[in-house]
């Protein structure tokens, strides 16, 4: 007995189907929606496995065996049916077996770009579904020189082959000559006595001259032609956003952004949960060799100037035992004055008898070393400078260049302490007692804030290769700790008892670390160990040197803090890999971090950035040049009619145009009212530009305009404000690095106009005071405020109490009287002509953008523009509008020393190309 198709086809109930008794209409009728996707039901078809009843295998109430055995036969040849067209079906492919952070990478039609272990699954799929697979070595040349190239190529390619051949048939019968000599002589093989051993080579590392990274392999060598990838740049390749392969960032390939969206992300993790992780290896690194005074000088010369560095508050810090962060600047010279270079990080090597005896370090080790870690758009300049102060000192020093000697890691987030904990397992022999820095750092867990740390503290210590350990596990958290022995450690910091030279300093230690074994060898280790089990470091495997550096990288009591491992360049990826892989407590991974994430946490933290908020130094006028070019690109590729026209801007009062160039933070324009040269509003030519403006042009105001601004800190702008410096002018061209909060509403963008409140009228002098002339006084050539309102100053401040309030009134003009509802039709009709003819109110209408715009108070005047926003958005860590900006001292200095000092700090921003300034508040950094 056959089964029966009416039974067959039984469709299993899902919970999301409706009970067949509740009456309800099926949902792909057309008054509900459309059908559904045909593949979708393809592949619901493909999956559908057909079944019979219970019923089937009974007759007449008795089990009947032929049906029973026909009816189970039947659905098994479904299953495997099933099977089959599923198989066939599939609606996942190889490329969306990846996570998100990878998909953009690796969907393309080419199996290379997916891993070797999915290569052969791809393949299928494209030999399936017919798909052209685009491989660049298959293409065939279109042009005759691409002819002769492949041509030329493929002979030699043929050529090598041979030469191949050859040399392996040589070696071969080479070692049977050696095998037949064996025989000859009675079975011992013939050796030459070694009578010296040497080294392998070392790579050179020059003194007192720029190094070059060590060979690559020549698949990637042209590649890196101009420029040097970071050790982890295979992997962000594959997951992030690249710098443009012709156009490197300060010569080096840096990942600018994931992927993936990850802004609101970055700013969780950062300072509510988890962690963010960045590759800083193509910061700096520079040595400074020789005896100790005569590093202190050098140092002093490069703007080390704070006494609390040199006397007993630094010992610390000449100990090695912490670190120094601070503004290095270039000594003033003749008609040259200072100028700030870089801000820079600044190492002692340890000493181990610096902090034993009577606490004092000289005299007991002659020769010291000294690291200094700057940014890359200010290492030759830095170099230089170092160079020709080395020169001068005797007995000499040398300076050696460290660039791809030594790499480093960033990150921060509560979970970054946990992170290191997890992947940092401290090198250990049979018989060795763990180092005092390494011991500290492991009782650092459940710490959630590096800043917690004593400021600027440094630890270092030797780790095992983390492939030892691979995959990472996560770290336990701590059940029962005595809060206060924490508290109590953390006090004292016992970091200083007993400091250790740090092998991160010995030339021949890091060379050592970078000679790790290789994947393969590592994974037949593990090969042989039982699955999960951990892998014991040998002679094979070298200590990792590390040094662990605690920064706070914030302003604020909740700020977090920062950890930076420095490590041998080559050692930086194997950490890499265990730390981005490594399962927090708190759930997923690090978070990738680019420079763009690497700008938005210093900006969240009202931090400048180096060199974009650097106005002041060389580097940072360098950034600028280069903003302005990527700003008139960008506003020249789009439509005349969709640009902003610059000229056309309406400020109100009868002022157009914008200020200065609306694309530029134009600190020329600024400094040149300040010294009388230039007019008050300059107006952009944009759409054509004359020859001053050219590439001659634009040099020259490179170099006699963003090159001559120097830079005031927070500690020199404080002295102009005492009382005895109350008659002291600030310097020409200097600016104030500051924060900008807005008190209203509004957000700020790059280039934004940042103007002072407009100065007070002055006050009427009595009646009987008052000489009247016998002629009229000649009429000004220029009125200085153009018409602005004379109580434009105290619009602005009625601001400040307004600025709590939710919504407020606008001010509207009267309405016409209403017409009554019972009214007759002749009373409408009389109603009607009345408001017809009748004069508008109020009469005369006032002139539009006379007295404010649209509701907002006009901004003030071109002699009141004070700075420039650098960068500017909306804060999600303060849920208002932010800014970074530079201002001029000279300006503010004025308005801070006035009567009104507490109003100085009061300031409007105006976006470019708008006319509707925000009300804002300004801080020194």
């Amino acid at each position: 007995m056959g089964p029966k198709l009416g039974s067959a086809l039984q469709k299993a109930v899902k919970r999301k189907d409706p009970p067949a008794s509740s009456g309800s209409k099926p949902l792909n009728t057309a008054n509900n929606r459309a059908a559904p996707n045909p593949k979708r039901a393809k592949f619901l078809d493909a999956r559908q496995i057909a079944a019979q009843g219970p019923d089937d295998g009974l007759k007449d109430g008795e089990l009947d065996l032929q049906a029973f055995m026909a009816a189970r036969a039947f659905e098994i040849n479904a299953l495997e049916d099933s099977m089959r067209n599923t198989k066939a079906a599939s609606s996942s492919r190889t490329f969306q077996r990846f996570p998100r952070s990878m998909r953009r990478r690796t969907a393309s039609h080419n199996p290379k770009r997916v891993p070797k272990r999915l290569r052969s699954k791809a393949m299928r799929e494209f030999k399936d579904d017919n798909t052209p697979l685009v491989v660049a070595r298959r293409r065939r040349p279109t042009t005759t020189r691409g002819r002769m190239r492949a041509e030329t190529a493929k002979k030699l390619g043929i050529l090598a082959e041979k030469k191949k051949k050859r040399k392996a048939r040589a070696e071969k019968e080479k070692a049977k000559d050696k095998g037949d000599a064996m025989d000859i002589d009675g079975g011992a093989p013939v050796s030459d006595k070694v009578t010296v051993t040497t080294r392998a080579p070392r790579p050179k590392i020059r003194r007192n001259t720029l190094n070059t990274p060590d060979p690559v392999k020549s698949k990637f060598r042209r590649r890196q032609i101009s420029k040097t990838w970071l050790p982890t740049h295979v992997w962000h390749a594959k997951r992030a956003r690249m710098t443009d392969p012709k156009n490197p960032l300060w010569r080096f390939a840096v990942p600018l952004t994931p992927n993936e969206k990850t802004y609101r992300p970055t700013h969780r993790a950062q300072g509510e949960s988890g962690a963010v992780v960045w590759d800083m290896s193509y910061i700096s690194t520079i040595g400074v060799c020789g005896n100790s005074a005569g590093i202190e000088r050098v140092l002093k010369k490069l703007g080390i100037t704070n006494e609390s560095c040199w006397d007993d508050r630094g010992r610390k810090w000449r100990a090695g035992t912490r670190l120094w962060e601070g503004m290095l600047s270039r000594q003033a010279s003749g008609s040259r004055p200072q100028r700030d270079i870089v801000p820079a990080t600044v190492l002692w090597d340890p000493e181990q008898t610096a902090l034993e005896g009577d606490g004092s370090a000289k005299g007991k080790t002659p020769r010291r070393q000294v690291f200094i870690r700057v940014h890359p758009s200010a290492f030759l300049e830095l170099f230089n400078e170092l160079l020709r102060l080395t020169k001068m000192e005797n007995p000499r020093l040398y300076i050696e260049d460290l660039r791809f000697q030594i790499g480093a890691i960033d990150l921060t987030g509560p979970a970054s302490t946990e992170a290191l904990l997890g992947i940092l397992i401290p090198y250990l022999q049979d018989g060795e007692a763990k180092e005092k820095h390494a011991e500290l750092f492991t009782s650092l867990n459940g710490l959630t804030n590096p800043a917690a740390l004593p400021a600027n503290a440094v630890l270092g210590f030797s780790i095992q290769d983390p492939r030892l350990r691979y995959p990472p596990r996560t770290v336990q958290q701590p059940k029962s700790q005595n809060d206060d022995d924490f508290l109590n450690m953390l006090a004292t910091w016992p970091a200083e008892n007993g400091v250790a030279p740090n092998q991160l300093w010995s030339r021949d230690a890091r060379y050592a670390a970078s000679k790790l074994p290789s994947k393969r060898s590592i994974d037949r280790r593990k090969s042989l160990k039982t699955p999960g089990a951990y892998l014991k470091p040998t002679e094979a495997d070298p200590p990792i040197p590390v040094t662990l550096l605690a920064q706070r990288t914030g302003s604020g009591a909740q700020s977090q803090g920062t950890w930076t491992l420095l490590a041998p360049w080559k050692c930086i990826l194997p950490i890499w890999y265990s730390l981005v892989h490594y399962p927090l407590h708190s759930g997923g991974n690090p978070r990738l971090g680019g420079l763009n994430e690497a700008r938005q946490v210093a900006f969240e933290r009202g931090l400048p950035w180096f060199p974009a908020d650097f106005i002041g130094t060389n580097a940072g006028a360098e950034w600028e040049m280069g903003e302005r070019e990527k700003r008139k690109a960008h506003w020249d590729r789009r439509p005349k009619g969709k640009r902003t026209t610059w000229e056309s801007i309406e400020l109100g009062a009868g002022r157009r145009g914008e200020v200065g160039n609306g694309l530029h933070c134009d600190f020329e324009h600024l400094f040149s009212q300040i010294g009388g040269a230039g007019p008050t509003a300059e107006l952009m030519d944009v759409d054509n530009p004359t020859a001053e403006q050219g590439s001659k042009g634009s040099q020259q105001k490179h170099k006699e305009g963003l090159e001559t601004i120097t830079q005031l800190s927070k500690t020199q702008f404080s002295r102009l404000l005492k009382k005895s410096n109350s008659t002291k002018p600030a310097p020409p061209r200097s600016v104030l690095q500051v924060r900008v909060s807005f008190l209203t509403k509004g957000v700020a963008t790059t280039c934004a106009r940042i103007y002072r409140l407009p100065s007070k009228p002055p006050t009427q002098s009595q009646a009987e005071g008052v000489i009247v002339p016998a002629t009229d006084p000649p009429e000004p050539t220029q009125k200085p405020t153009d018409g602005l309102p004379t109580n434009l100053r105290d619009q602005w401040l009625s601001l400040i109490s307004n600025a709590k309030q939710t919504a407020k009134p606008t001010a509207s003009l009267p309405l016409p009287p209403r017409i009554p509802p019972d009214a007759d039709l002749n009373t409408r009709k009389r109603l009607l002509a009345q408001s017809l003819v009748s004069t508008p109110l109020p009469y005369p209408l006032p002139a539009p953008n006379e007295t404010d715009i649209s509701g907002h108070p006009l901004v003030p005047d071109a002699e009141d523009l004070i700075g420039f926003v650098t960068a500017g958005a909306f804060c999600l860590s303060e849920g208002r509008g932010v800014a970074v900006a530079s201002i001029s001292a000279e300006k503010v200095l004025d308005d801070l020393r006035g009567p009104d000092a507490k109003e100085g700090r009061i300031c409007v921003v105006r976006n470019a190309g708008e006319n509707v300034g925000r009300l804002a508040r300004w801080e020194i950094i």
